[in-house]
């Protein structure tokens, strides 16, 4: 990927003094009330009579310098509004905003060092390219030698050389998306906030930028903080996440933490396809009536009558539906137990005539021991959010 070319090029940003991360939150809590509270709550599925609606209820947050952050979770969860409290364009009701651990709760958005982009890009048509990315350059007055310079530097980070004079009009949608990222770099933030960017592009191509702004992350050094609901995207990109619900946070780790130990039956659902094991299904196949997850991925499907080793699960069951996705198949599968679990089994041999044609079949569930994973129950206790 081709960042800056040129014999002098922009500096780092500064380090973070010692010990301090790119963003803290402290008890953050965000509520709305009034008409803008009947509208979070119409918005997020709250009541509407309701006097105040609860967005952010108490988050404790802390988010390294350089690292690719996600905020991941359902509309309603409280992402996007924390994003905006970390930009400044919302005021916390409670709690403090640090920021390479200088207080910033109540600075204005222009007196901190972040930028932000937004899902609907918001260039300016009637300008070129490079008037759209030299917009902020242009508002701080910066020399037009130096304004050029930046502009071509954060073109070049995103592949967009060459590409000064055209219009908005003109461009893709992937490449609008590249205008409005060089736009925030080329002010060189400490922190780049991101707010669902890739919502308006099409699958195919929302998988490439996914790779791309993963990149460029890696080559500015820059902490992004990214806002998504989409699991399979915060999975790809993210060093850390945290999975948002009701205004709080259920975890926070990597993603092969959140995906292979979720802390949560809410974690586990949306992180994912998980099963859920509990009551007596639980204690008819690990033997505790505890909460228990197993992936679909784990469990293989087998002849009713086949072997379970020592150090394995069996459950028979009858197979209730197929879902046939191209590379592979799931199964719902309904046990003996009194449960349904999910089966994904790769395509290796199988065409979408065979694993239709299971629909019925009697089957026994077999996984590893060691693939069941006990969480603690905490869904359906937590407050509001937006």
């Amino acid at each position: 990927m081709a960042i800056l070319t040129r014999d002098d090029p922009a500096p780092a940003p500064a380090p973070a003094p010692s010990g301090a991360a790119a963003v803290r939150l402290e008890h953050l809590v965000k509520r709305f009330s009034g008409e803008v509270g009947r509208r979070v709550a119409r918005s997020t599925g709250a009541s509407p009579d309701a006097d105040t609606v609860t967005a952010v209820d108490g988050i404790d947050l802390e988010i390294r310098d350089g690292e690719f952050f996600s905020m991941l979770g359902p509309s309603g969860s409280g992402k996007t509004t924390t994003l905006r409290l970390i930009a400044g364009f919302e005021l916390p009701t409670e709690g403090r905003v640090y920021l390479h651990g200088e207080d910033v709760t109540q600075r204005a958005p222009f007196e901190r060092d972040v930028n932000t982009v937004f899902q609907d890009y918001a260039l300016f048509p009637h300008m070129t390219v490079g008037e759209n990315v030299a917009y902020g350059l242009t508002i701080r007055k910066v020399p037009r030698p130096e304004r050029e310079r930046r502009v071509g530097d954060a073109l070049a980070m995103v592949r967009l050389n060459g590409y000064e004079r055209r219009k908005p009009s003109q461009l893709s949608g992937g490449q609008r998306q590249r205008v409005a990222l060089a736009r925030a770099l080329v002010n060189r933030p400490r922190v780049l906030l991101l707010d669902e960017p890739l919502g308006a592009l099409d699958l195919k191509l929302r998988e490439e930028m996914q790779l791309e702004l993963k990149a460029i992350q890696r080559d500015v050094r820059i902490t992004f903080i990214y806002v998504t609901h989409d699991q399979e995207e915060a999975l790809t990109m993210s060093d850390r996440l945290a999975v948002f619900n009701r205004g709080r946070v259920e975890q926070v780790g990597s993603p092969a933490e959140m995906y292979e130990r979720p802390a949560t039956a809410f974690v586990a659902g949306f992180v994912g396809t998980s099963n859920l094991l509990r009551g007596d299904a639980a204690m008819a196949l690990v033997g505790d009536a505890g909460l228990y997850t197993v992936r679909p991925e784990k469990i293989r499907m087998a002849e009713p009558n086949a072997a379970v080793a020592d150090d394995e699960v069996g459950a028979d069951g009858t197979i209730r539906n197929v879902v046939y996705l191209g590379p592979d198949t799931r199964y719902i599968v309904v046990l003996d137990a009194g449960t349904e679990l999910v089966v994904t089994e790769q395509n290796l041999a199988t065409s979408s005539m065979e694993a239709l044609a299971a629909e019925g079949r009697r089957v026994r569930l077999i996984w590893k021991r060691h693939h069941n994973f006990r969480i603690g129950d905490q869904e359906g206790s937590r407050g509001g959010g937006a």
